[in-house]
C-alpha cells in the first residue's frame, strides 16, 4: 500500500549494497562482511561441538608428476563425515584405478608428442627437400629446358613436386604458347572486355549493345555467370571474393578470354583454372598459359562440349579403370554408374575444386609434365585409394563421396595410389588406347555413312 506514498520525503535513500526488488516482496540481502577463516572455523565448532583436525601431512599426496584432471583425482578423495569411511579393500582399488587412468594418460601424452615430433620432423625434411630441388631447378633445370626437361633425373624430380617458387615458370614452360599470345594481346582483350562490360552496363536498347558484339541475353548470362563463380571460386580464400587482391584479376582473365575465344565462351569451371594460375603467375603470363591449357585437346573437347570426343575419353578412362581394379569397375557396373558422373567435374576444374589446393598444384606439376594422361591416371588413384570403402556403398553414396573427397586427403597416400595405376592395357598407353577409339569411330561412321545418290 505504501508503494505509490504521498510522504517522499520520508523515505530513506535506498542502500547501495541492496538490489531494487522490493517490489516483488523480496528482501534485499543484508551486507555482510568478509569473514576471517579462523572465525568461520570457530563460528563450526561452537554449533557443532566438533573439532576439525586437518589430516596428517603423510595423507596428502605428494610428488605427483603427472597433475590430473579434478575430476581424475576425486577417486582418492574421503568421503564426507555424514557417510561411512572406505574400506581398506576399496581405498587400495580406487589408489589402483586412480594410478591406471594416470598411466593411460600418460600414454596418451607421450604418443601425442611422438606423433607431434614426427609432424614436424617431416615438415623440415620437406622443407629441405624443397629448398634443395630449388637450387637445383634454378641453376640446372630451368637455363637449359630444353636439353634438360625429357631426362629421367629431372621427370624424378618433377614427380617428387615442383618448388613454390618455380612452379609458375615451369608450368609456362611445359604448357607452351602455341597461339603466340604476347601481353600486348592481353590487354588488347582485356580492353575489349571492360567496354563490352561498360557498354552493356550503360546501354539499355537491344540494338545497341548487339552492335558491341552480343545479344542482350548471351551478354547478360556470360557476365553474370562469371561474377557467380568467381565468388564461388575458392570460397575460403578472401583472396578471391569482392573486395580481394584478386578479385578483380581473376575477372579480367576471364573476361579476356571470353572475348578471345567467342566460339568457346565462358564455362563454369573455368574460373578455378585461371585462380590457380593467378596464384602461380603474374597477370599477362597467366592469361597466356590460360588460353594455351584450354586449347588442349581434352580440354577443348570438354569446355567445349563435344559430347562424341567426351564419349572417347570416358570409354578410354573406362578401359584403364576395369585393368586397373576390376571389382571396383564391376561394381560401378552393376549400378550403371558411368564415369561421367564424377569425371567431369573432376576434368573441368583440373582436381583445383576437388582435392586440398596444395595437393591440386602437385598434380597440375605432373600434368604440365605427363599430359591429359595424368588426369584420368589421378582419377583412377582415387578411386583405387577410396576402393575398400566405396565398394560397401550404393550408387547415392558413391556419387555423393566422389563428388566431395574427405578433406584429409595428403600427397603421400594419393601419389602411392597413382604410382600403383598402371596405363597400359594389352601392351596399349593411353594413346594409343584413345587413338583405336577414335578410329573404330570413324570406320563405324563410314559403315553408317548414306549411299551416294544416283
Amino acid at each position: 500500500r505504501n508503494f505509490f506514498t504521498k510522504r517522499t520525503k520520508e523515505l530513506k535513500p535506498p542502500v547501495q549494497s541492496a538490489p531494487g526488488w522490493k517490489l516483488f516482496g523480496k528482501v534485499p540481502p543484508r551486507e555482510n562482511l568478509p569473514k576471517d577463516s579462523k572465525i568461520i572455523q570457530q563460528e563450526y565448532e561452537a554449533r557443532t561441538g566438533r573439532m576439525y583436525k586437518p589430516p596428517p601431512p603423510s595423507a596428502r599426496r605428494k610428488n605427483i608428476e603427472f597433475e590430473p584432471l579434478s575430476t581424475t583425482a576425486l577417486i582418492l578423495e574421503d568421503r564426507p563425515a555424514n557417510l561411512p569411511a572406505k574400506s581398506v579393500e576399496e581405498a587400495l582399488r580406487h589408489r589402483q584405478e586412480y594410478d591406471e587412468m594416470v598411466a593411460e594418460a600418460k600414454k596418451r601424452e607421450i604418443k601425442e608428442a611422438h606423433k607431434r615430433k614426427k609432424i614436424m620432423r617431416e615438415r623440415f625434411k620437406q622443407e629441405e627437400n624443397i629448398a634443395s630441388a630449388m637450387v637445383i631447378w634454378v641453376n640446372e633445370i630451368l637455363p637449359n629446358w630444353e636439353g634438360m626437361r625429357a631426362t629421367r633425373r629431372v621427370r624424378e624430380l618433377w614427380w617428387q613436386g615442383l618448388p613454390p617458387s618455380v612452379r609458375g615458370k615451369v608450368w609456362s614452360l611445359a604448357v607452351g604458347n602455341e597461339l603466340n599470345i604476347t601481353p600486348e594481346l592481353y590487354e588488347i582483350f582485356l580492353s575489349r572486355a571492360k567496354e563490352r562490360w561498360k557498354s552493356f552496363s550503360e546501354t539499355s536498347t537491344e540494338n545497341d549493345i548487339e552492335d558491341a558484339g552480343a545479344s542482350v541475353a548471351d551478354r547478360e548470362a556470360s557476365l553474370e555467370l562469371i561474377k557467380l563463380d568467381i565468388s564461388r571460386t575458392f570460397p575460403s580464400l578472401y583472396i578471391f571474393q569482392k573486395g580481394g587482391p584478386y578479385h578483380d584479376l581473376l575477372h579480367s582473365v576471364l573476361g579476356a578470354y571470353t572475348c578471345y575465344r567467342p566460339d568457346v565462351g565462358y564455362v563454369q569451371g573455368m574460373s578455378f583454372i585461371a585462380a590457380v594460375l593467378i596464384l602461380n603467375l603474374e597477370e599477362a603470363d597467366a592469361f597466356i598459359a590460360f588460353a594455351n591449357l584450354l586449347n588442349k585437346p581434352c580440354q577443348l573437347a570438354f569446355f567445349r562440349v563435344d559430347h562424341s570426343m567426351m564419349l572417347k575419353y570416358f570409354a578410354a578412362f573406362e578401359v584403364f579403370f576395369e585393368e586397373n581394379l576390376p571389382k571396383l569397375f564391376l561394381h560401378f557396373k552393376s549400378y550403371s554408374l558411368t564415369p561421367d558422373i564424377y569425371l567431369i567435374d573432376w576434368i573441368f576444374t583440373l582436381y583445383s575444386k576437388s582435392l586440398p589446393l596444395d595437393l591440386a598444384c602437385r598434380v597440375w606439376d605432373v600434368f604440365c609434365r605427363d599430359g591429359e594422361e595424368f588426369l584420368f591416371r589421378t582419377g583412377l588413384g582415387i578411386l583405387r585409394l577410396y576402393e575398400d570403402i566405396l565398394l560397401q556403398m550404393d550408387f547415392i553414396h558413391i556419387a555423393q563421396f566422389l563428388t566431395k573427397l574427405p578433406e584429409d586427403i595428403t600427397s603421400e597416400k594419393l601419389f602411392s595410389c597413382i604410382a600403383a595405376i598402371q596405363m597400359q592395357n594389352s601392351n596399349k598407353k593411353w594413346a594409343q588406347v584413345f587413338a583405336s577409339l577414335m578410329k573404330d569411330n570413324k570406320e563405324g561412321d563410314k559403315n553408317h555413312s548414306p549411299a551416294p545418290k544416283s
